[in-house]
């Protein structure tokens, strides 16, 4: 087997017309998308190729679209013979994951991933909530300037997306603070993020909660490929592992860039990165530039990938 990672990715991706060249081309993707309506009982495709973007940006649909796309992408390499070695997602993008990897169906994953982004919507009132990417900012600094930014309110890191780029979560105004300490600290960027929840902090228990028992309803089998989790940037390969890990990164921060350097001294010389977008890719090059790269998300991408596989 190669020395090949699939990455998939999360929220942020999206885009109106995704996927649809894939559906165009290759009957593998068609399908996908087929058995993306039927599990939801809506024609979940149609936003994925036409938007409205208003909509696609609406989290209990932003997160089963991009899952879609990312599965569709995966079923085209899957049948040309592209495997992976190693599966990785950035937050949604471990359900993905877990789909490539053999241990979740793929129209359960999809029903979960519209309660997980529906409870997610739910559990913070809007506007109580933000969320910020701090860009460059100084080693060591981040601990502190939560400590003393929270002033009783929650502030905490998101996601540990690479070196450069942490996105940090909470009440709006502990956030709003959190990038005024962070400017003054020498960070390049304090850039507030337009989402509509305070994602991977701990105002998501409830939506965890919620999202409990949904978790405990589905089955989970053991992976067919080993998968680096965002709860604790661990490998895993067993079913239970599998579904602790879905509920634990919910309040929990993505922990990519341990995730990325895992997946590096594995022996991974290389990835593609498997749906919507090339974000994954641009914070893998700042993590482990060693690391070659492809992205596959539309048709004029194969070539690329063949290349990648040819080489590594």
């Amino acid at each position: 087997m190669t020395e090949i990672a699939f990455l998939f990715p999360g929220q942020g991706s999206q885009q109106a017309g995704m996927g649809k060249r894939l559906a165009e081309t290759y009957p593998e993707a068609k399908q996908a998308f087929a058995e993306a309506d039927e599990a939801l009982g809506f024609p979940l495709s149609q936003l994925c190729f036409e938007g409205p973007d208003e909509d696609l940006k609406r989290t209990e649909n932003t997160q089963p679209a991009l899952l879609a796309v990312s599965i569709a992408a995966y079923r085209v390499l899957s049948a040309r013979g592209f495997q992976p070695k190693l599966v990785a997602g950035h937050s949604l993008g471990e359900y993905s994951a877990l789909v490539a990897a053999g241990s979740l169906p793929f129209a359960d994953a999809l029903r979960l991933v519209r309660k997980r982004g529906r409870y997610m919507q739910e559990a913070v009132p809007e506007g109580v909530g933000a969320m910020a990417a701090l860009l460059k900012l100084p080693d060591g600094r981040l601990d502190q300037i939560l400590s003393e930014a929270a002033q009783g309110d929650v502030v905490t890191a998101a996601n540990l997306n690479s070196p450069d780029q942490v996105v940090i979560a909470g009440h709006a105004a502990a956030v709003e603070r959190a990038m005024e300490l962070a400017r003054a600290a020498g960070a390049k960027r304090a850039i507030r993020l337009p989402v509509s929840a305070p994602f991977h902090c701990p105002l998501m228990r409830p939506a965890q909660e919620r999202l409990a028992r949904d978790l405990e309803e589905t089955r989970f089998a053991d992976l067919a490929v080993p998968l680096i989790n965002n709860w604790q940037a661990a490998t895993i390969s067993t079913g239970p592992e599998a579904r602790r890990g879905l509920y634990e990164q919910i309040p929990n921060p993505v922990r990519w860039t341990e995730s990325i350097r895992s997946l590096a001294r594995s022996g991974i010389k290389g990835y593609v990165e498997v749906g919507a977008g090339s974000v994954l890719m641009g914070l893998v090059r700042s993590i482990e530039p060693v690391l070659e790269g492809a992205k596959f998300g539309e048709p004029a991408d194969m070539e690329k990938v063949e290349g990648l596989f040819s080489r590594v």
